[in-house]
């Protein structure tokens, strides 16, 4: 398996990088901060994220990480999708051929690189991997692994100590 079908424009990544960007290497680079850091960037800047708008952000600033650890899905709040509301709408047959090609890509074995989120006055915002999100929820994950984006060091020690998902991995 090469990653995802051609065809979901933005999301088909060569070889290299479903190795480079998989659960396996996040769980790699999580030792700490820094390291987990460059994964984020170097992982939203490919080809396979095309989020370089994220990746500059989050550059930007220093983040305290948790993770990847698996967050049941119904705590994620979806940003992106087809619905008027979503705060960054994508067009319906878009968001549906992207989601169907990374369904079809992990019923061929793909394992879809963790999501991430952004705790954020006690919610975690989806702010990369809503198309995998939707994906994994249609093929009836109720857990998902996820990388936890904290602007204070003192909101991520309390989640950890007050979040019964924070501390597996």
């Amino acid at each position: 398996m090469t990653g995802l079908r051609t065809g979901a424009a933005g999301h088909d990544r060569p070889m290299d990088d479903t190795r480079r960007f998989s659960l396996a290497s996040a769980c790699a680079a999580a030792d700490d901060d820094d390291t987990l850091a460059r994964w984020v960037g170097d992982f939203l800047a490919s080809r396979g994220s095309d989020n370089e708008v994220l990746a500059a952000a989050l550059a930007q600033h220093r983040h305290w990480w948790v993770g990847p650890v698996l967050v049941p899905a119904d705590e994620l709040i979806r940003l992106a999708g087809p619905e008027d509301e979503a705060l960054c709408p994508i067009e319906p047959d878009e968001w549906e051929g992207d989601v169907d090609a990374m369904e079809e890509s992990m019923d061929d074995g793909w394992e879809p690189p963790p999501l991430l989120a952004q705790h954020q006055d006690g919610r975690l915002l989806l702010q990369d991997g809503n198309h995998r999100y939707e994906a994994l929820v249609r093929a009836g994950e109720t857990k998902v692994w996820t990388l936890i984006w904290f602007d204070d060091p003192d909101d991520r020690d309390e989640f950890r100590r007050t979040t019964s998902f924070a501390s597996a991995r």
